[in-house]
């Protein structure tokens, strides 16, 4: 139950904190667009499973695809510890999915907030909301080592086997 409050004050702090930064919202679930255009400045938090990525410290791309069929492709990934990756996301279905990289327990428990809040909007540096047929991304610096996933948290997706694994090693 702590650790809940903790993710949802993080993320609500986060979220409201970029609103007013950016002075605009960020719908994260269901079919809407979401606004194109500058976010405002990348806020650099540090996370159980990493943080924020700097493009110019990209070295590695991983094409990652999501599909109706409720599945990521690759699903199991392996990183290095202090690799900075570039995750490219491209979605082949005909609904919303996004990839939302956390701990087990910190998906877990957001994917359940989720299902009692499928309107919830949010919008952090560790997911990627992806429109039919549209591209995202997310930069991510793994500066932390153990084993972490990445899921889709959209009501249902979650709940259909939507997830996948990232190793980080020494």
């Amino acid at each position: 139950m702590k650790t809940r409050r903790k993710f949802l004050a993080l993320g609500l702090a986060t979220s409201l904190s970029a609103l007013l930064a950016s002075g605009r919202g960020a719908l994260a679930h269901g079919d809407a667009a979401h606004p194109k255009g500058k976010a405002g400045p990348l806020v650099r938090k540090q996370q159980e499973w990493g943080i924020a990525g700097e493009a110019k410290a990209v070295r590695r791309t991983i094409p990652i695809t999501m599909s109706d069929d409720m599945r990521f492709t690759p699903d199991h990934l392996s990183v290095k510890l202090g690799e900075t990756v570039r995750f490219s996301h491209r979605n082949v279905g005909k609904v919303m999915h996004e990839m939302v990289i956390g701990t087990p327990a910190a998906l877990a428990e957001h994917a359940a907030l989720m299902e009692k809040f499928p309107e919830m909007e949010h919008e952090e540096p560790w997911m990627a909301h992806v429109a039919p047929g549209g591209t995202g991304e997310i930069v991510w610096q793994f500066n932390r080592a153990g084993h972490f996933e990445f899921a889709c948290l959209i009501p249902g997706h979650y709940q259909a086997g939507m997830r996948g694994t990232i190793v980080v090693r020494p």
